[in-house]
């Protein structure tokens, strides 16, 4: 079975090989020659494979004693790391660091943190700031100030974060610095003032930005979430966070600013093409609404297109516009009997003699469906008056004035011709 195990156990030696390099030999420096090498590489290989941690341990050990390779060193450490051992880590380390001459970060860091999982703070402290004097590397500012932290010692902590980030202005350093000074220091404006900072040099990272969005909601800070979630939605494009910046502008009732969003990325058409009608941007409302029509395929929006078509128009006796808005009305409701095109269809036709029976037939169908409809009554009572059915259509307006009330413009201008037709008539 064991001749099945080699292939992948030398590609993974190959990778392995790569991620153990951590501080390069010197190339002049030849390691002594070890006849079994590529024994022991195998059983060292197989043993972690099946993650008998222990035994590959002891193979990467005999590998380093008669090699003197650093990366097997650091390999048998790591095992025993890996296996919790680390009372080993911290003996093995200390024996190899007390015979070299020259110091070896590596093993440092493994020492350290085995120290670490004992809670013998002050020992790996006093370690760690040992190897920082030595390598003044990124990782190992991180580390003193992971030990500072554990120690609750957070102004501390906060000094070696702040140099971990000076390095390279990594934006999940500064995630960890901010933390510690907006939750364990409460110095909640130096946090906030830091992430703003680099936000402006080095821009909105996901990172960086959800942590301030973070921040701004626990202040209840509704201008500083909307300002950063519009710079995140600029950078990155996350619907969630789209649906966020919607959700503050109308909690906030800016609908002007709302619809600039919507116009500018789109990411809403149907909430838009509702803010057009309701501020009366018909001929916006026309084009959006035949846009949606056109990548949706339903019907409705184009019977809404051609109803905005004519609400938009300045002249409303225009022969073209209206037969054109007839046209596509009769075209909807052939795919959809939604009254509301019903009605509207048979209103144009009553209102502007283009039909009037026709007209009346189609505020009928409209009344079938929705047959308590004051607005349909009122259509159906003003294609009775077209047609000269003046009693039948006071009597049908004065349930529109029961419901909808005598103060409607429309219904006012409606029910003076209607009580005219009946005194011409007497």
């Amino acid at each position: 079975m064991r001749k099945f195990i080699v292939l992948p156990l030398l590609l993974l030696l190959l990778s392995v090989s790569g991620c153990l390099r951590q501080e390069p030999q010197p190339a002049a420096q030849a390691m002594p020659s070890f006849a079994r090498e590529d024994e022991y590489i195998m059983y060292a290989l197989d043993a972690e494979v099946n993650q008998h941690y222990a035994d590959a341990s002891r193979y990467y050990d005999i590998l380093y004693r008669n090699t003197h390779n650093k990366e097997y060193l650091y390999r048998s450490v790591m095992m025993l790391l890996d296996n919790g051992d680390t009372d080993a880590v911290i003996a093995r380390t200390t024996r190899y660091l007390k015979q070299e001459t020259a110091p070896l970060p590596q093993l440092m860091r493994f020492k350290i943190a085995a120290l670490m999982k004992q809670d013998r703070l002050e020992e790996a402290k006093q370690l760690a700031l040992e190897l920082l004097a030595i390598t003044k590397a990124e990782g190992d500012y991180l580390l003193v100030s992971k030990i500072y932290q554990k120690e609750e010692h957070y102004n501390m902590a906060i000094k070696y974060l702040e140099s971990a980030y000076a390095i390279a202005y990594d934006e999940k350093i500064l995630d960890r610095l901010a933390v510690t000074l907006y939750v364990n220091l409460d110095r909640k404006e130096d946090a906030i003032s830091y992430l703003e900072t680099h936000n402006r040099l080095h821009g909105c990272s996901q990172v960086v930005c959800s942590r301030l969005a973070g921040f701004y909601s626990n202040q209840n800070n509704i201008e500083g979430m909307l300002s950063i979630y519009l710079r995140m939605y600029e950078n990155h494009k996350d619907p969630r966070v789209a649906e966020a910046i919607i959700n503050i502008y109308r909690y906030k009732q800016e609908f002007s600013k709302l619809m600039m969003f919507l116009e500018k990325y789109h990411v809403n058409d149907k909430m838009l093409l509702q803010l057009y009608v309701n501020s009366r941007h018909y001929k916006k409302a026309a084009l959006l609404a035949k846009k949606i029509y056109e990548d949706s395929g339903e019907s409705s929006f184009l019977g809404q297109s051609a109803i905005f078509e004519y609400e938009a128009s300045s002249d409303k006796e225009n022969p073209k516009v209206l037969h054109r808005v007839m046209h596509i009305l009769k075209e909807v409701i052939l795919q959809n009997e939604d009254p509301l095109f019903l009605n509207y269809l048979g209103y144009l036709m009553i209102d502007h003699n283009l039909g009037v029976e026709e007209g009346v037939s189609y505020v009928k169908r409209a009344l079938k469906i929705e047959p308590e409809s004051s607005f349909y009554l009122d259509s159906l009572a003003w294609g009775y008056y077209k047609l000269h059915r003046c009693q039948e259509a006071y009597e049908l307006m004065q349930k529109v004035m029961t419901t909808l009330g005598s103060d409607d413009e429309e219904v006012q201008e409606h029910i003076r011709a209607i009580e005219q037709c009946l005194k011409d008539m007497k």
